[in-house]
């Protein structure tokens, strides 16, 4: 038995928590009020659980018989519905903060991405579709070189939690920190799918979605921007 799906979870916690202390550092947190840390950590464990039954279930595991297969197996998680479990975990208890606390949370949420799939290491899962390339790696046993598409996914999403970090440094509408954060996670699966082993080429409508939704959020964020008062009549 092994728990490496553990030391993924906990790569993924780390990795959001030291970007949200560094925000917090530089007051980017400032417009929330809420338990940040609270908050990622209640939207990371529901949707783990979530899509890690949908995992299960999806392979023929029935998690009644098999309780123990949720953290000991190496099956991983479904992204879509951990994904939806999450935003709604999230939502639910950032309550009358939401705009603020997804703000808040937008770079640590990149971070987190780029610490679970660095989390492939420990699972040995780091691997993808065949390829010539120089750094393509070997599986044990095998000579076929392949992309080390988890690492491509990690690189995307904490490249993306740098840009949006630094950016954050002006001052932003409110909702765009989020909106732009969701349009990154969404791109790195999409960009990287094709590099996956799979039969049916992965739930790549949902990520088209994620892009739409979030450049929709953006807009919407952009528009609504306060505009500042007129300056007072010379008397």
């Amino acid at each position: 038995m092994e728990f490496t799906l553990l030391f993924a979870v906990a790569m993924a916690y780390g990795g959001g928590l030291l970007a949200l202390r560094g925000e917090a550092a530089r007051g980017n947190a400032a417009d929330c009020a809420g338990d940040l840390g609270g908050i990622m950590l209640t939207a990371a464990i529901v949707g783990l659980f979530v899509g890690r039954l949908a995992a299960m279930i999806g392979s023929g595991v029935n998690p009644l018989t098999s309780p123990i297969d949720v953290i000991i197996i190496r099956g991983g998680v479904a992204t879509v519905p951990a994904t939806l479990a999450a935003l709604a975990a999230g939502a639910i208890a950032a309550r009358a903060e939401l705009i603020q606390a997804a703000d808040a949370l937008a770079v640590a949420s990149l971070s987190a991405l780029g610490g679970w799939q660095l989390g492939c290491l420990p699972r040995e899962a780091c691997l993808g579709s065949p390829t010539d390339l120089p750094w393509a790696r070997t599986q044990p046993g095998s000579s076929i070189g392949r992309h080390p598409v988890e690492l491509y996914a990690a690189g995307i999403y904490l490249l993306a939690a740098a840009v949006l970090a630094l950016a954050r440094k002006r001052r932003m509408p409110a909702g765009l920190a989020a909106a732009t954060a969701l349009i990154g996670a969404a791109a790195g699966r999409l960009l990287t799918e094709p590099m996956r082993p799979s039969l049916g080429g992965g739930p790549v409508w949902w990520y088209t979605a994620g892009i739409v939704a979030g450049v929709g959020a953006a807009a919407w964020a952009v528009r609504r921007r306060p505009v500042s008062p007129p300056p007072p009549a010379r008397p």
